[in-house]
């Protein structure tokens, strides 16, 4: 909500808008593989994780507070946004490999689903609360982002909830499969069909948590140090992969063709509306975060049984359909007028975003686990996927306000659309199947289940009746 919020209530530009956003997703892009490495080394997940989270509140509510109309202090602004945008890389590897660190490659498929469904649902409500705040102060609405700091405080305590010895660092790198944080033993292999591989998962004292610069795999590799720990890749081996490389590329197209169309649908239904035009501008973020809690939901349930491509192709096809429905119905508009019917159409489109970007959003995770099963890699591998995110939505972000700017809405919409077609087409020609068999095979046999891992932190005696853990909001402290 900060584009609606800098040009409806500041007067800045859309290049002055897509300028900020623009260094704050090349910041995140030059930071996110850093801090991926860094997660994969760390013992103190949580307490990185909380910083991030308090900072990235600090500087949004900064920019609220701070921002001059028509961009008198846009040097500032940038500034603003370079920090943020390095700060919120840290978000992406740090959630996601505490969640892999509680129940493994495994269980990510289902935790990733429920935290999705959760990060969806706290942005719809927490949005929907500024959108109301904003509605009713208008045209003063800098107040909204008093939202950022409540989702910040809760982010904080339910991360204090989780101890730190709940997390199996190896199996949050991705080394093993399951993570037994309490349990240095070598797990046995299924009784069942499926004959699951031993797997030693070393207690804390055979955590490796000092950083390596050995990134060729040269003798004396670091995780070679640690002789009970399994040996990590190279970032070199990893960066070798030819299904990373590719997923990468894909993840850069999706988002240099989605990332914008948000922020221009918002602006086209809050510029010229007034009071009203905000309010429809939040409806924007609301309708598909509530659409995209049932894509995770469905991605967490069916991945496993018609496996990840088919659900992947599917959300990354809706864009260039959403493309083109907009491009027709801001056809409509600028012919007949604007009225409340066609805003409202304008407003449905949101639900193939929240099936698009709902699915990549969780698919997107599971696919980067898969890749990174046994490397050891897995933050580094998710910090590369999530960089190529940023780079992608940071060159839309200029792009798209650009040839709104120059061309129109309807013209950008086109091109936007067809740029879409692009990582569509490369997933569904060349990238394979990435399920792996485990996955599949724990959905059937009991014998590979060892309990939920995330009951070991919550139920119990007295002495861990405060270890509840909990899918954690991000998305919404940035709104």
């Amino acid at each position: 909500m900060q584009s609606a919020f800098l040009i409806s209530s500041k007067g800045y530009s859309e290049k002055q808008v897509g300028i900020l956003f623009f260094v704050f997703g090349m910041s995140q892009f030059l930071f996110q593989a850093p801090a991926g490495y860094l997660m994969d080394y760390t013992d103190r997940k949580i307490s990185w994780l909380g910083v991030a989270a308090v900072l990235t509140t600090l500087f949004t509510v900064i920019t609220a507070t701070t921002a001059e109309d028509e961009g008198g202090n846009i040097g500032f602004m940038i500034l603003i946004k370079f920090l943020q945008g390095g700060i919120t890389a840290m978000i992406p590897p740090g959630l996601n490999s505490i969640t892999q660190g509680i129940v493994g490659s495994v269980g990510m498929t289902s935790q990733v689903s429920m935290n999705e469904m959760m990060n969806h649902l706290g942005t719809s409500i927490l949005v929907l609360t500024g959108s109301l705040i904003a509605y009713a102060k208008y045209p003063d609405i800098g107040v909204l982002f008093i939202v950022s700091p409540i989702a910040c405080a809760g982010v904080i305590f339910f991360l204090n909830r989780i101890h730190p010895e709940d997390i199996d660092h190896n199996a949050a790198r991705g080394l093993v499969l399951e993570a037994s944080p309490d349990n240095p033993e070598i797990l046995p292999p299924s009784s069942g069909n499926y004959a699951a591989p031993e797997i030693r998962v070393p207690g804390k004292k055979g955590v490796q948590t000092m950083p390596s610069f050995n990134f060729w795999g040269a003798k004396g590799d670091d995780s070679s140090v640690v002789t009970a720990t399994p040996k990590a890749d190279t970032p070199l081996q990893v960066l070798r992969e030819p299904r990373l490389l590719l997923f990468t590329a894909i993840c850069f197209l999706f988002h240099t063709a989605n990332g914008c169309v948000l922020p221009l649908v918002m602006q086209s239904l809050a510029i010229g509306n007034g009071r009203s035009g905000i309010l429809l501008s939040g409806c924007c973020i609301i309708l598909a975060q509530l659409c995209m809690v049932a894509s995770a939901k469905i991605c967490g349930q069916y991945s496993v049984v018609y496996g990840r491509k088919v659900l992947f192709l599917t959300g990354l096809f809706t864009v260039p359909v959403r493309c083109l429905i907009l491009c027709i119905l801001v056809s409509l508009r600028d012919d007949a007028g604007s009225s409340l019917f066609l805003n409202g159409l304008i407003l449905s489109t949101q639900i193939l975003d929240g099936v698009g970007a709902g699915v990549f959003g969780t698919m997107y995770i599971l696919v980067t686990s898969d890749l990174s099963g046994g490397t050891g890699r897995f933050s580094l591998t998710l910090g590369i996927t999530t960089a190529a995110m940023s780079i992608g939505g940071t060159v839309s972000g200029y792009l798209g306000e650009a040839l709104a700017e120059d061309l129109g809405y309807k013209s950008a919409f086109i091109i936007l659309g067809i740029m879409a077609c692009v990582p569509a087409i490369l997933y569904l020609m060349f990238m394979p199947e990435t399920l792996p068999a485990y996955t599949n095979q724990s959905t059937k046999d009991p014998h590979m289940s060892h309990g939920n891992p995330m009951d070991r932190i919550d139920e119990g005696s007295e002495e861990t009746d405060q270890r509840q853990p909990t899918s954690t909001n991000y998305v919404g402290m940035m709104a």
